[in-house]
């Protein structure tokens, strides 16, 4: 494969804080890269400095002759009243039925594609950056969190669309579900450094647990046997019979060495409110209306939501989720019926886009102290930060100096400060890091109250929901399966809708599409069996490859002849069960 992209040796620094630190990193043609890390880590920094947006402090970055980059810029490259199709003819240069090709990609048509892009949403005017990008035939996709804000279809067609093509990607997102469908390798920036591991993010996340405590079990074992030789040292160095003895312990004393194991990142220990725990309906809307002036979203509403439920609102962006959950709160009145809640309940509310309107001269602790319940102690004020990582001098952060994901923590952490025994959350894991979701999800699944939901990341919908209300085209309805059916249910319409158009295409002129196969539920489940295994064979890769580095090291350090040939027996035995996994590991990529 060939180098499309590297970074040798770079550091980049913003005062105190160093982004990079010596940090190297390669890209090579057709692999598609997951890069993760904590938020403020700077992968936004080190996605400017590969782009040439930024220089680096020293260092240096090495660029292929051929490489053509496509990166999804999150500001709107559209000019005012053109459509779809104009701006992908202007923005390209491409002829009208080849950008017709690739916006059906994107299920761009009609009104979708011929009308105003002004009128779109913000996930289908995504898919129109998506097409235009596809148009200038790039061998290095660059994405920054491209899931953010997308609905469940367009995330899946974007996912089909960064399966079928056979160039380069890198990723920045903290969707494990999205990263798993796409990203083959996984790239993470910690601590100014940048470690690329051959496998997907969920591979990666456990290997990277395992690494940390077999390296503390290696240390406590080596402290243990420190500890066992200065005891023997000290007794017996003074006395001339066992003196010799004691300098040969010292030598052993001097070669033992622990592993570096760097110290564990902050990670948010969320706390949810303690309450009762209550049966019965939490909420009922019967006969119901919704939507805003001369505008009815969705009607005919009758809904139950019972008390414990993790209810998940799903739909495609525009269809009214929002919308419902502002009802459902009373911050938008309906247009017909009411919602009527359950005697005693106390209900909290994150908004979407809550934390971009926090009060920008209010410090952290002066926030939470406005919005907590009367009579919480500043000791409690500071617990609660300190569980959203504000601590110390943190606390006196100014709202507008804070972070995209630092606001969305500090609005949890408010939130998290009451009584509520109903949590309504639209969108709360945007913004937050991989680390800080799962503690979120933790936290959760411990509440004994009820949590009425919007999410566009899977992993978490998987994880928390028990129960899936569907909006869509004017109508809101339990769904009545769980999420993984719901998902399959959305798959199947894409993959039918992907059949009809490459019908469509094979019958037009100037256009050469091949046809997809028909997936059934038993090709997908099949699908998900390799992905399993896969993973499976990455761990089993990663400890074959720990114990073939454990067996050099003693094989280097044993000097009886024969231990030393059962040492090498056993690195035979392991290299080539090493060989075999990756050798299956190879055929299952290809399947």
């Amino acid at each position: 494969m060939s180098v499309l992209l590297q970074l040798v040796k770079g550091e980049k620094s913003y005062g105190d804080q160093m982004l990079l630190d010596q940090a190297d990193v390669t890209l090579y043609e057709n692999v598609k890269v997951g890069f993760v890390g904590r938020n403020g880590a700077g992968k936004s920094t080190l996605l400017r400095v590969l782009l040439g947006e930024e220089d680096l402090d020293s260092g240096e970055i090495i660029r292929s002759p051929d490489l053509r980059i496509g990166y999804l810029r999150q500001h709107d490259p559209f000019q005012p009243g053109e459509s779809a199709m104009d701006f992908l003819l202007r923005d390209s240069g491409q002829p009208d039925w080849k950008c017709g090709a690739v916006a059906g990609q994107f299920e761009l048509k009609g009104d979708y594609l011929e009308g105003p892009i002004s009128a779109l949403s913000g996930g289908w005017q995504t898919r129109v950056k998506l097409a235009a990008l596809l148009l200038h035939e790039p061998n290095l996709l660059v994405l920054d969190e491209p899931t953010n804000f997308l609905d469940l279809r367009t995330q899946i067609l974007l996912e089909h669309f960064l399966r079928g093509f056979n160039q380069a990607c890198l990723i920045v997102s903290h969707d494990r579900s999205f990263l798993s469908q796409t990203c083959s390798e996984t790239l993470e920036l910690s601590r100014g450094k940048l470690t690329m591991y051959p496998g997907q993010i969920e591979a990666f996340l456990e290997y990277r647990q395992e690494r940390k405590e077999h390296d503390e079990r290696i240390n406590a074992a080596v402290e243990a046997k420190q500890k066992q030789l200065q005891r023997f040292i000290d007794k017996n160095r003074a006395r001339a019979s066992t003196a010799s003895q004691a300098k040969s312990k010292s030598k052993q004393l001097e070669r033992l060495q622990l592993v570096d194991i760097a110290a564990e990142e902050a990670v948010a220990h969320i706390r949810v409110p303690s309450v009762e725990p209550r049966k019965g309906p939490a909420v009922r809307c019967e006969g119901m209306a919704i939507g805003y002036p001369n505008n009815t979203v969705a009607k005919d509403i009758t809904l139950e939501i019972e008390h414990g439920e993790r209810a998940a609102i799903v739909g495609d962006n525009g269809q009214g989720k929002t919308t419902l959950l502002r009802t459902l709160v009373e911050s938008l009145k309906p247009v017909e019926g009411e919602v009527r809640w359950g005697y005693g309940c106390e209900i909290g509310t994150y908004a979407q886009h809550v934390y971009s309107s926090l009060p920008p001269d209010q410090t952290v602790v002066e926030y939470l102290d406005y919005v907590a319940k009367p009579g919480t102690t500043t000791q409690e004020l500071l617990a609660g930060a300190g569980a959203m990582l504000f601590r110390g001098g943190h606390t006196k952060k100014k709202v507008s100096v804070l972070s995209g994901g630092e606001r969305a923590r500090l609005c949890l952490a408010g939130l998290l400060l009451g009584t509520y025994n109903i949590l309504v959350l639209d969108e709360p894991g945007n913004h937050l890091d991989v680390e800080t979701i799962e503690s979120l999800l933790d936290a959760l699944a411990d509440y004994e109250g009820t949590v009425i939901f919007t999410s566009h990341d899977r992993h978490f919908m998987k994880r928390l929901a028990t129960s899936v209300i569907e909006v869509r085209d004017g109508h809101v309805r339990n769904y009545g399966g769980d999420y993984e059916s719901y998902l399959y249910a959305v798959n199947i319409e894409i993959d039918d809708g992907e059949r009809e158009r490459n019908s469509r295409a094979k019958s037009s002129p100037g256009v050469e599409q091949a046809a997809q196969p028909t997936r059934t539920q038993a090709d997908w489940k099949e699908e998900k069996k390799l992905q399993r295994e896969i993973s499976k064979l990455e761990k089993t890769i990663a400890r074959l490859d720990d114990r073939k580095r454990e067996l050099n090291d003693k094989l280097a350090n044993t000097p009886d002849a024969s231990e030393a040939m059962k040492v090498h027996e056993e690195l035979t035995e392991v290299q080539t069960q090493l060989t075999e996994a990756e050798d299956r590991w190879l055929e299952l990529q290809s399947e």
